[in-house]
């Protein structure tokens, strides 16, 4: 019984990977949301294969006590679920720069910026539409490396994109 369910699950696994579907060769657009506070990032991917790509971000974030930039880049794999509906797992990292309220008091902190550097992975739900438009829903923790972000940091967003 057990060689048999350990069969299943490697066929199974076996069929989800080898089902690739052909993604787009560009998409561009944005991905809504944040971790603490509100964040926008302007998205661009890049199929580079049949289920592989690059994703490039330039995003925003705000809350009471900063505002930041940053730049990020990740590479995906993508998997076939159904027709349009695929499944990603990535792997990237990035920098930015952050500006921190005069009236908040970061401990450590003299200065009103601080530049921060991190590493993510990504994990999310996609759906492929008819017309040019790809919706998704994506999980990216993250793990900083300096005062602002030293800690792992759960990004949560929505991805609107237009694929060309």
């Amino acid at each position: 019984m057990k060689k048999t369910m350990i069969t299943a699950l490697f066929v199974l696994g076996a069929i989800g990977i080898t089902s690739a579907q052909e993604i787009s060769k560009n998409a561009i657009g944005l991905r809504l949301g944040d971790s603490d506070g509100f964040g926008t990032e302007l998205s661009y991917q890049r199929g580079i294969g049949d289920n592989n790509r690059l994703e490039f971000g330039l995003g925003w974030r705000s809350n009471n006590n900063f505002d930041a930039y940053r730049i990020v880049g990740l590479y995906q794999w993508v998997f076939n679920l159904d027709k349009g509906f695929n499944w990603y797992v990535g792997a990237g990292g990035g920098f930015g720069q952050v500006d921190f309220d005069d009236d908040f008091d970061f401990p450590g902190r003299d200065d009103d910026s601080d530049t921060f550097a991190f590493v993510a992975g990504d994990i999310g739900l996609e759906y492929n539409f008819d017309f040019p438009l790809l919706l998704s829903l994506d999980f990216r923790p993250e793990l900083g490396f300096n005062d602002y972000n030293d800690d792992l940091d759960l990004d949560i967003a929505l991805g609107i994109r237009y694929q060309f």
